[in-house]
């Protein structure tokens, strides 16, 4: 492995690494960019194997190592598909109607954070700092205190954090206050997800916030931060540039709205096509005939509720074409399979909208993708959902809108299709200047320099 820097290596944790090539977009690449400028450690989860030994595995080192933990095929059924997206993932997505609860996955995530802690106890140097990412190892950093560990911990998730009426649904309520405290950093995409943060914490009769805004739990001081995470927009710009140039087989006048997304009920997809069809359902003959490509990989696809909302969308796309396709016009393009991210980059720079309308969303870096990818002489509009943690940063320069308002929706997107190029050219003005200065070097020196700089303290043993 690289050698250990003087004041300590980075060490990530997160359950996804790249065992390969790094896939475009998402926490992955985000995680790979900031770590290809710090170094330091990734740690991820293996691929399912019939036992879970303790310890980890090296896979790589470049810029910086790479390493796996165990994983058996019954943990993953019950800490990943059961406790971490069939509980956490809709509770932290305000859906707590599709909550799941199985006897043995709270056991499962139990058994696996504890045994992620136990590694890095292990590897751990006394100087190094530990970033843990999302929701998969909310009880790390817990376990880690229980070992001794006086490491600086940090926390950031990349999912919103649910109001204080949801998180009543969580049986494991109780513990979480304990689970939060054993950071010393708690970083959330959004000012509105430290108030979420900070209620839950109000209800936890240990707890108490300090003048400055801290919390203290059991002597333990830990802060609640926003850090609205970016991308590699200079890297992004240029990819989009040198992309190659896709046929699509459209008329020239004809505009191009893109959507791409991770199939999920939280992106409000069949909304999405709802509020297309009723803009289609007004336009006026004689009017550009738009074509709207919309990109949804399949994920999670064991879980029911994704089952659901896929054949819901297709149904959807099929019902809206059906009701407004010519012969040489199919007015949606639904692609379920994986594109490639220069692909990509150029359908962004050759899009005339982008529709990024979650129904709840930590950030969404689809919206700053795509600023980054336009031409500033002739630029594209971004539609932006209200529940987008992107739209505390980008209102100023996006239409928002409110993906559940269908008629809204629907004006926006006329809106976006006939906006002179002035409008445009200053929204996008506004929006890249945010992009390209709130990016990921800037998202993750803001993130490491707060964590380097909280007071050191014990491990505060057995707290619960």
């Amino acid at each position: 492995m690289a050698d250990r820097p003087k004041d300590g290596r980075l060490i990530v944790v997160s359950n996804r690494i790249p065992k390969g090539d790094v896939p475009s977009g998402g926490l992955v690449f985000a995680l790979h960019e900031a770590l290809m400028g710090a170094g330091g450690l990734w740690i991820g989860a293996a691929d399912v194997t019939e036992t879970a030994e303790d310890g980890l595995t090296p896979i790589g080192s470049d810029a910086y190592d790479r390493a796996t933990f165990a994983l058996t095929e019954a943990e993953h059924e019950g800490y990943y598909l059961g406790y971490a997206n069939s509980v956490l993932w809709p509770l932290f997505h305000h859906r707590p109607d599709l909550l799941t609860f199985a006897e043995g996955d709270f056991d499962a995530y139990v058994a696996v954070n504890k045994r992620v802690a136990r590694a890095i106890a292990k590897i751990a140097g006394s100087d190094d700092l530990i970033w843990i990412h999302d929701y998969h190892f909310l009880m790390v950093a817990h376990e880690l205190r229980a070992l001794g560990v006086t490491n600086r911990i940090g926390l950031f998730l990349h999912i919103p954090f649910p109001n204080p009426n949801d998180i009543m649904a969580l049986p494991q309520v109780a513990m979480l206050p304990s689970w939060l405290a054993a950071h010393d950093v708690v970083g959330v995409q959004t000012r509105r997800d430290v108030v979420s943060v900070r209620e839950t914490m109000r209800h936890d009769p240990k707890a108490q916030i300090l003048n400055d805004g801290t919390w203290i739990r059991d002597g333990r001081t830990f802060a609640v931060l926003s850090f609205p995470i970016g991308i590699d927009a200079e890297g992004f710009e240029i990819a989009a540039r040198e992309a190659p140039t896709v046929d699509l087989q459209m008329a020239p006048d004809a505009p191009l709205l893109l959507g791409v997304d991770r199939l999920d009920y939280s992106k409000g997809l069949v909304h999405r096509f709802e509020a297309f069809d009723a803009y289609l359902s007004a336009r006026k003959p004689g009017m550009p005939r738009p074509t709207f490509i919309q990109i949804a990989p399949g994920s999670r696809e064991d879980v029911a509720a994704y089952k659901e909302i896929r054949e819901d969308l297709e149904r959807a796309a099929g019902s809206i074409n059906g009701a407004h396709a010519d012969l040489d016009w199919t007015p949606i393009r639904y692609i379920r399979r994986h594109v490639d991210r220069d692909r990509i980059a150029g359908l962004y720079r050759r899009a005339d909208a982008a529709l990024v309308t979650p129904l709840a969303d930590g950030m969404n870096l689809v919206a700053k993708e795509f600023v980054a990818a336009q031409d500033p002489d002739d630029p594209g509009v971004l539609i932006l959902s209200h529940f987008a943690g992107a739209a505390e940063q980008m209102e100023a320069g996006a239409l928002l809108v409110n993906p559940f308002d269908r008629a809204s929706f629907a004006r926006a997107i006329r809106q976006a299709v006939e906006m002179p190029l002035e409008e445009r050219k200053s929204r996008h003005a506004d929006l890249r200047a945010g992009v390209f200065a709130q990016d990921i070097d800037w998202w993750t020196t803001n993130f490491i320099d707060r964590l380097r700089a909280a007071p050191g303290q014990g491990p505060n043993r057995g707290a619960a």
